[in-house]
C-alpha cells in the first residue's frame, strides 16, 4: 500500500480507505488508486487481514506424499474446509523430512488447528501437540490425549474379507502385516480373531512388513521361495497389495487364479483398470468432513478435545480375488 500511495501521491491511510471501500476519498482518487495498484500488480494480503482480526482461518494438514490414501483424503478436505470458511496449508512427511519438522512448519504458517493424517510420532508427542494447538488425528487411535480422533472401524471390514475368502473356498489365507502403521495392529488382531472363529487357527500366518509397496514385494518374494504358495493374501493396505501383485505377476503367478490378493483403504489406485484390486473401503469424504468439523468445533469452543469419531469399513470386490484352483 505504501508503493501505491507513493505512485498516486497520497497518504497510505487514504489508500487503505479506498481498498476497504470506506468513505473519505473522491471518485477520481479511487480510480487513480486502483489504476496504480493494477500497474504495480498489488493484491490485498488476505492472510494479513484475517490476522489483524485475530484469526487466520487456516487449517494445517500433515500427510505422507507416498501414501495414495492420504492424497485422496487431502483432495476431499479442501471442499469440506471451504464450506466452513477455512483455507488449507499442507505439509508433507517425506524420507528427508520427519513429521516433527512438517508439523512445526504448519504451526509456523499460523495454522489455527492441525489435521494429522496417520501420524507415526509417539503418542506422548501427539498429546503434547494437542495441548499446544487444537489437533485432529485421522486414521490412528491415540489414548488419553487432548486431541480428536477420526478413524474407521477396521474390524468389520477385516471380518468381511476373511468370510468372503473362506466363502470362495480359501483356507490358506496369509496376512502381510502393516507393522507400526496406523490401523495395522487392529487389522492384525481382527485377522487372527476371525480366522480362529472360523476354525482356521492352525492356518493363521502373519508376515511382518509395513504399509509400503516395497513391503508387499518383499512378502511376495518370501512366499515365492517356499515350496507352496498360499491361495490368498490379505495385505495391510493397498500399497502393500500392489507390491505383492507386481512381484507375483512378474514371476508368472496368475492373480487371482493362483493367488487371490486383498488390500485395505480403497485408494484411487485400487480402482485403476490395470490394478482392479479387491480391498476394504474407508470413506475418505466422510473422514475429511468429520476431521474439518472436529477442528472447527475445537476452535469455536463448542466442546473440549478428546472426542472419537468412528466410521464403518466395508469390502469392495474387484478382479484380484476368485475361488482357489481345484
Amino acid at each position: 500500500m505504501s508503493d501505491v500511495a507513493a505512485r498516486v501521491g497520497v497518504s497510505r491511510a487514504l489508500v487503505s480507505l479506498v481498498f476497504r471501500n470506506a468513505p473519505g476519498a473522491s471518485l477520481e482518487t479511487r480510480e487513480r488508486v486502483f489504476r496504480a495498484a493494477a500497474e504495480l500488480g498489488y493484491r490485498p494480503d488476505l492472510a494479513a487481514r484475517l490476522l489483524a482480526r485475530g484469526r487466520s482461518r487456516v487449517l494445517g494438514v500433515l500427510f505422507t506424499v507416498r501414501n495414495p490414501f492420504h492424497v485422496d483424503v487431502v483432495e476431499t478436505i479442501y471442499p469440506a474446509a471451504e464450506e466452513l470458511g477455512y483455507d488449507i496449508v499442507l505439509s508433507a512427511h517425506v524420507p528427508s523430512r520427519d513429521e516433527n519438522q512438517a508439523i512445526e512448519a504448519l504451526i509456523g504458517h499460523r495454522s489455527e488447528a492441525l489435521i494429522l493424517l496417520g501420524p507415526i510420532i509417539p503418542a506422548r508427542d501427539v498429546a503434547e501437540l494437542g495441548r499446544r494447538v487444537p489437533t485432529v488425528v485421522v486414521g490412528r487411535k491415540v489414548s488419553r490425549a487432548p486431541v480428536d480422533i477420526v478413524t474407521t472401524r477396521d474390524r468389520p471390514g477385516v471380518g468381511e474379507v476373511v468370510d468372503y475368502l473362506i466363502g470362495l473356498g480359501h483356507r490358506d489365507i496369509v496376512h502381510v502385516d502393516g507393522g507400526s502403521g496406523p490401523g495395522s495392529a487392529e487389522r492384525r488382531r481382527a485377522y487372527r480373531d476371525f480366522m480362529r472363529k472360523r476354525g482356521l487357527a492352525e492356518r493363521v500366518r502373519v508376515i511382518g512388513g509395513d504399509q509400503t509397496e516395497e513391503s508387499g514385494a518383499a512378502a511376495a518374494r518370501t512366499l515365492l521361495a517356499e515350496p507352496r504358495l498360499p491361495t490368498a493374501v490379505f495385505a495391510g493396505n493397498d500399497l502393500c497389495a500392489i507390491g505383492l501383485l507386481d512381484v507375483f505377476t512378474r514371476a508368472g503367478v496368475s492373480v487371482p487364479e493362483d493367488v487371490s490378493i486383498v488390500g485395505y483403504d480403497d485408494s484411487h489406485i485400487a480402482g485403476l483398470s490395470h490394478i482392479d484390486l479387491t480391498t476394504v473401503r474407508q470413506d475418505v469424504g466422510q473422514l475429511a468432513e468429520l476431521a474439518v468439523r472436529a477442528a472447527d468445533a475445537q476452535l469455536s469452543g463448542s466442546r473440549e478435545a478428546g472426542v472419537e469419531l468412528l466410521l464403518d469399513s466395508r469390502m469392495v470386490v474387484r478382479g484380484t480375488t476368485a475361488p482357489p484352483r481345484s
